[in-house]
């Protein structure tokens, strides 16, 4: 049998499925498939106890339980995945809300060349407009591309999405879709941008005043998600949104919606930066393939000091303060090459791409108002280094995703159990594997350590013995 038929047959995978699963049982009948064959897969396939169809809010306690490593996405040895780990997953099941990063990391270079094209500093460059519309028009396809299928994810394997959703390090990523959008609006031609209502800024605003009272409340209330708990680099997603959003209305011409939302990130930031910067012993030490993440240090205040700037209406010192604390990460980060260097790829690397453009679209604001050789030579370095990244990960990313095919692996994170398992059905699991168990027997049997326990205890049995005729003696 096609081996994406069997897949589809999986028991195993119907409680992640919607409406879906009845959807492909027509189907399957439609297309003559014998009821036979089925009941041949269901005896092939090895016994595991189903997960009840009622969707259950597994609690956060759960992720800790279960989960191990800074993102949670490591399945500790005393736990066992619903879901079958000797085999590769459905597509969907294996595609994570942090797709976006992808769209992230390409709108956010339209609007690069955006202001390269249209700044007064940049001139000498003679950059048309041209390289931003097709940027932004390769951005939108991405974003029809990665939309169309989370959307399919969310309609075919819905309790995929939501263990996502209630996931305390993946929620963060819930926002990059909203960012992204914000990113293509702020990206648009000039001739268009300007005639943007202002409706659009508060219906793209809506989902982060959503998202933002429910993860601030629990930063900030306590509990299992408090943030010194989950404090990890990608919550400065659920920040730079604040900022970003900021940047586009003032740029629309609002005022108290700007603001509100700058100061909410603000403070939030703050207490966000002073978290991760002091690593506390709470905290795990990021494995070397999430190094990338570290990027979204520069994000907030590049962003934040050209929102500062729309807002007051021209680069002040509020707006270079942040800008210099931005540009501060970025070298202190740029320096440490082997900090980024012997890992394998994956989709964190998109984690360099809108830290590097942001910081370089801030320095071309700073340019205007500060006009030197050593401000033009930081716009063309920081622009050239954010190009060359963002055209590396995109190759990078189209050949480990359509010729290797291994940009998205089995998503353990999402296939925890819903309780605890039980002690007797783990030792069950190890008596059904046997001969492992055997050599470490027969291994421990030959150890000093096995020989010692046992001479102890022939040394306490002659005591015995000797003792036992001396008191029958005495009597």
């Amino acid at each position: 049998m096609h081996p994406r038929i069997s897949k589809s047959k999986d028991k195993r995978f119907d409680s992640f499925k919607t409406w879906s699963g009845g959807l492909e049982r027509q189907l399957s009948n439609l297309r003559g498939i014998r009821n036979q064959e089925t009941e041949q897969e269901s005896v092939a396939q090895p016994c595991a106890e189903p997960e009840p169809n009622t969707p259950v809010n597994i609690p956060v306690d759960r992720f800790f339980d279960a989960l191990e490593g800074p993102e949670l996405d490591k399945l500790r040895a005393s736990e066992e995945s619903i879901l079958p780990e000797d085999k590769t997953w459905p597509f969907l099941l294996r595609y994570p809300i942090s797709s976006f990063g992808i769209i992230l990391g390409v709108s956010s270079q339209a609007i690069m060349w955006k202001a390269l094209a249209t700044s007064a500093s940049t001139k000498f460059l003679h950059i048309s407009m041209d390289v931003n519309l097709v940027l932004w028009w390769i951005s939108v396809v991405l974003m029809v591309i990665v939309t169309f299928a989370y959307a399919l994810k969310i309609i075919f394997y819905f309790e995929a999405v939501r263990r996502e959703y209630y996931h305390p390090i993946r929620v963060n990523f819930f926002f990059a879709p909203w960012i992204a959008l914000l990113f293509l609006a702020l990206g648009l031609p000039p001739s268009v941008y300007q005639n943007l209502p202002h409706a659009l800024w508060y219906v793209l605003m809506t989902p982060f005043l959503c998202l933002e009272l429910k993860i601030y409340g629990q930063w900030m209330s306590g509990g299992q998600r408090r943030l010194s708990k989950v404090a990890n680099p990608s919550n400065h997603l659920s920040v730079v949104g604040n900022f970003v959003g900021s940047l586009l209305g003032a740029s629309m011409g609002l005022k108290e919606g700007p603001i509100f939302f700058f100061a909410v990130g603000l403070a939030h930031y703050t207490v966000l930066f002073v978290t991760l910067y002091q690593r506390l012993p709470t905290n795990e030490t990021l494995p070397k393939e999430l190094h990338p993440v570290f990027f979204l240090f520069v994000a907030a205040p590049s962003v934040a000091s050209m929102a500062w700037a729309n807002i007051q209406g021209s680069f002040d010192f509020g707006a270079r303060i942040a800008y210099f604390i931005a540009l501060f990460l970025y070298f202190s980060l740029a320096v440490r090459i082997n900090f980024f260097r012997g890992f394998r790829f994956s989709l964190a690397w998109w984690a360099y791409t809108f830290p590097m453009t942001g910081a370089a679209i801030a320095t071309i604001k700073y340019s205007i108002m500060v006009n030197t050789v050593v401000t033009k030579c930081l716009v063309v370095i920081l622009c050239t280094l954010s190009t060359f990244t963002v055209t590396g990960l995109l190759v990078t990313t189209i050949i480990h995703a359509f010729v290797q095919r291994d940009l998205f692996p089995n998503d353990i994170s999402i296939a925890i159990s819903e309780r605890k398992p039980k002690t007797h059905r783990r030792w069950y699991h190890h008596r059904r594997t046997g001969s492992t168990d055997i050599d470490q027997f027969l291994k421990y049997a030959d150890s000093a350590e096995a020989k010692d326990i046992e001479a102890a205890l022939s040394g306490s049995v002659e005591l015995i013995s000797t003792s036992a005729p001396k008191e029958v003696s005495q009597d």
